[in-house]
């Protein structure tokens, strides 16, 4: 059995291991003993493909990262109105976080401990800034209120769109208003924030 599966094991079916197993021993919790239970290999066949958990930990928070990054990319980060394009970005943000939610999970609860976390840390606050220049524009533009603060607004909205991953599970099928979700956090948080005369017309 333990052959069957070290002969075919790949990286990405042991970092789906991994990453389910740091997020329920916390990082710092777990050991490579720990790793090598979960998936049903050895030691030593982990270290075939990977230099260590360290590793595994970089690969996982960087797939989530990748995944936030490249929605600036996006067309419809790119174009527009800021209140527009920031809209845009908070949807898809949300949609990267329902796709991928044990490693978004991961992401969010590293803390600084280690070079990766750290370099985590640092390319998330990148994101947040990147978020919050948006909103600033959007301000600019007047398409936003200009008496409310950037800063506290990109927290609250990033604490909203995060709290997602403490309940949301994917579900064969959805569940009701799971299609909505996006649109749902994003109708929460812009509507209050738009000036008066750019409300969305419905």
């Amino acid at each position: 059995m333990t052959t069957a599966k070290r002969d075919t094991y790949t990286p990405e079916t042991l970092l789906t291991v991994a990453v389910r197993v740091f997020n329920e021993r916390g990082y710092d919790g777990t050991s490579m003993e720990h790793l090598s239970r979960a998936a049903g290999i050895s030691k030593s066949s982990i270290y075939h493909h990977v230099a260590g958990k360290e590793e595994l930990l970089r690969r996982a928070v960087s797939r989530a990262l990748d995944g936030l990054f490249a929605i600036l990319e996006e067309p419809g980060a790119q174009r527009g109105r800021a209140v527009e394009r920031v809209e845009y970005v908070t949807r898809r943000t949300v949609d990267v976080l329902m796709a991928e939610v044990p490693y978004v999970t991961l992401l969010l609860r590293v803390r600084g401990n280690t070079k990766t976390e750290r370099w985590a840390l640092e390319r998330r606050r990148e994101f947040d800034q990147r978020v919050a220049e948006l909103l600033q524009a959007a301000v600019a533009e007047g398409d936003l209120r200009a008496d409310v603060d950037i800063r506290l607004a990109t927290r609250l909205l990033f604490g909203m769109v995060n709290s997602l991953v403490e309940w949301y599970r994917p579900q064969p099928g959805g569940f009701p208003g799971e299609e909505q979700l996006a649109d749902t956090v994003v109708q929460l948080a812009f509507e209050g924030m738009r000036a008066n005369g750019s409300r969305r017309a419905h």
